[in-house]
Order: C-alpha cells, then structure tokens, then sequence
C-alpha cells in the first residue's frame, strides 16, 4: 500500500556515529510499512535549497511496530542536510512512501545473510528491531563495514541485538582503524569472499541483502558470487549521496 504526501513532525534527534544523526518522527495515522522499506521526505518552504532539491529518500530503521518513523543519515554539507540539522523539534516535513523492496525473504528456512557499508545498516535494523520483538527464531548473519569505530552506527544496539537473537551472527570489521582515536580490537580489512565464506557456512543455501555505497554494494555482490553465494538469491540496495 503505497500513502502519499502525508505530513509528519520532528520530535528527536540524536548523534548514532560520528556526523551522523538518527531522526524520530511522528508516524502519521494509518502509514504501513514493511521492513527493510523507505520513504522520502520533503522539506515545506525551506529557508535554503541548492541544486540537490528540497527532498530525500531515507530506508526507514524503526520496526514496523513502532510507535514513531525513524531515519538515519551522514550528514553532508548540502542544503538539505543543513536544514535537517536544524529543523526545530515540532516543524513538520511531508512523507511520501512507503516503497522499496529490500524486505525479509518468506522462507524462514533460508538464512538472511546482511552485509552493511555505514548508513547502509539502516533497513537492516528495521529488520533486526522487528526479529527481536517477535523473538523470530529465524536465522540472521550481520556483517558490516565502517572506516573506523567512530563511523559505524549503532554499534551498541547492534551488539544488545546480537545477545537478544539467539540466531543472530554479527562481525564487524574497520577498514581503516589504524587512523581511529578509539580502540578495535576486531577484525580489520574488507570484507573478502574468504570472510564471508568462513562466517557464513551455509551461504550457499542463504538469501543474502546488501546496502551502502554504490561501490561496496557492487563490490559485495562479486565477493558473495565469489565465496559461493546463489547470485539470484542476492538483494542489493545503494546509498547513493548519502
């Protein structure tokens, strides 16, 4: 069901990463989502716009049975980003959507294998926060990438959903750690068709989802071909301008 032009408001926001921030907004009566889905947001009467446009698309993190519409995003030096930044809590945007198709596979018997590149987490967690409240017994691997600790968002919820699903696998690597303030004493690197084989046994017989930049999306649709994935069983979605 697809709604249109829907008005919502601001009512949080708060830092998930560095230059990164999460966005709670009303969820308007009667807006339906599935997870993993997104929606676009426009901005009314902006007070600046440049050639990017007063409206985004965002992949929507909240669960599907939350009581508020929750977005996350890098924040760039556009006029958009600016006056999102900005936006006083109680202004009101407009909402359009839902739509996307980077939704959980029906078959429960068939691993979701999710493979993240920074913001690219987002229609994952949508997934994850809705698995954990159903206590889904449905089998999970979670595999991101980030720059360093302080670029991976929600790295602590991430970590407090992988101890609440029982059959959730979640690794994290940093590809360029060695240039972080913070401590990680985990894996570092890209992610490898050798990873992925390794963390994932079963990959084979797995739908696998992957999202973030252009690049890395395109990049872990070889390496999953390459550690044995069924290339019809791989869902991709990119963040372009993120």
């Amino acid at each position: 069901m697809t709604q249109t032009l829907m008005r919502t408001k601001l009512l949080a926001r708060r830092e998930v990463a560095e230059r990164t921030m999460a966005f709670e907004w009303e969820k308007p009566h009667g807006f339906e989502f599935a997870a993993g889905q997104a929606l676009e947001l426009r901005l009314i009467d902006p007070p600046e716009n440049d050639a990017e446009g007063s409206k985004r698309a965002f992949s929507i993190a909240s669960a599907p049975t939350d009581e508020r519409l929750e977005i996350a995003t890098r924040l760039r030096d556009t006029a958009f980003k600016r006056v999102l930044q900005n936006m006083p809590i109680g202004a009101s945007v407009e909402l359009d959507g839902p739509f996307g198709g980077l939704t959980l596979h029906k078959s429960a018997a068939k691993p979701a294998v999710m493979i993240a590149g920074g913001i690219g987490i987002t229609p994952f967690l949508s997934i994850l926060r809705l698995a954990a409240r159903e206590r889904s017994a449905r089998s999970f691997v979670l595999l991101t990438s980030n720059r360093g600790p302080e670029d991976a968002p929600y790295m602590t919820e991430l970590r407090a959903l992988s101890k609440r699903l029982a059959n959730l696998r979640f690794a994290a690597t940093m590809t360029q750690a060695d240039k972080s303030l913070i401590p990680w004493d985990g894996r570092r690197g890209p992610i490898t068709p050798e990873w992925l084989a390794a963390s994932v046994p079963d990959l084979r017989s797995a739908v696998c989802y992957t999202a973030g930049p252009p690049a890395m999306v395109a990049a872990m649709r070889r390496a999953l071909v390459a550690a044995g994935a069924d290339e019809d069983a791989i869902r991709t979605e990119d963040f372009s301008g993120y």
